[in-house]
């Protein structure tokens, strides 16, 4: 039989957790997967919990709530030599990450990928000493998934962020950055946002970076000039359809290496977490964790 640590936030979504864990356990339990549990208290505990399950060497560590909890849980695992796969359950608001790699929403289903466990090596980003697996970025939107409150978010999901959103676009200001890109070069001026995409799948966007990969060992940075609140609207517009590359106003390439200074105060959101501040090297670890997922690619976070 082989042995589990379920790390999983009680607050996450709508507390699904708290009224599915019975089920899950049984299931795991049912299927030759001994699985013991860590309820999360705070900011930092999944990543406490995660680095010590590593130590630990148990079989698999699973990941259940939102993007936020898997953020702290793969801070927690890739800093260690022992990795063990990494199962996800999504019973978060927005869960971008498990959307891009088709991992199912429906608990039941999601636990079927782990039963069945078939894993997939995936990329991890690193931003001077902390980890990311879908998105990087900062700017003057990039703030909004920790300014919206935790509570309002448990309420009414993702529309939280839209309605955060649009009072945020009243106030947007340019920022004076510069980046150094390996293998592509550098940009120095004014820009509204930067963000560096592991995935396709950012914010509920699923086309803002459509060709990007979890596995190809490279970032997909899209760098937003300076422009006005009509173009920006406008720039909304085209990313809904997986339009905006090509737009004057949008710098869009492919890295493993990106180095980017501000005279500035910048925060840096990493997978809608706080991820300190600019300066920052962002470097791809290539393959760096092993995930479960569908082995035959026909499953869908739906």
């Amino acid at each position: 039989m082989k042995r589990a640590r379920l790390i999983y936030n009680p607050t996450s979504g709508r507390e699904e957790m708290k009224k599915r864990l019975p089920d899950i356990l049984q299931k795991l339990e049912q299927n030759g997967i001994e699985t013991s549990c860590h309820a999360t208290t705070g900011a930092g505990d999944a990543t406490k919990a995660a680095a010590d399950a590593a130590d630990r060497d148990y079989d698999m560590i699973i990941a259940a709530g939102g993007d936020g909890t898997l953020y702290e849980v793969v801070n927690g695992l890739a800093k260690k030599e022992n990795r063990p796969p990494l199962g996800i359950l999504p019973v978060g608001t927005t869960n971008d990450f498990a959307r891009a790699v088709g991992i199912p929403k429906h608990w039941e289903y999601a636990v079927d990928l782990i039963v069945q466990q078939h894993t997939k090596a995936i990329d991890v980003g690193r931003s001077n000493d902390r980890y990311f697996i879908n998105i990087a970025g900062g700017g003057a939107l990039t703030d909004l998934t920790y300014d919206v409150p935790s509570r309002l978010k448990t309420m009414i999901g993702q529309l939280a962020y839209y309605m955060k959103g649009l009072e945020k676009m009243t106030h947007l200001r340019p920022t004076e950055l510069k980046f150094e890109a390996k293998g592509v070069g550098e940009f120095h001026e004014e820009f509204m946002l930067f963000l560096i995409c592991n995935s396709n799948s950012v914010g509920g966007f699923e086309k803002l970076a459509p060709d990007s990969k979890v596995d190809d060992g490279l970032f997909d940075v899209v760098l937003l000039r300076k422009c006005n609140l009509a173009d920006f609207i406008r720039l909304v517009t085209l990313a809904l359809r997986g339009e905006h590359l090509g737009d004057s106003h949008v710098i869009h390439f492919r890295t493993d290496e990106l180095k980017v200074w501000t005279p500035d105060h910048v925060q840096i959101n990493l997978d809608g977490e706080f991820g300190g501040t600019l300066p920052a090297t962002f470097t791809n670890m290539p393959s760096h964790l092993q995930i479960f997922t569908d082995a035959t690619g026909m499953a869908s976070y739906r």
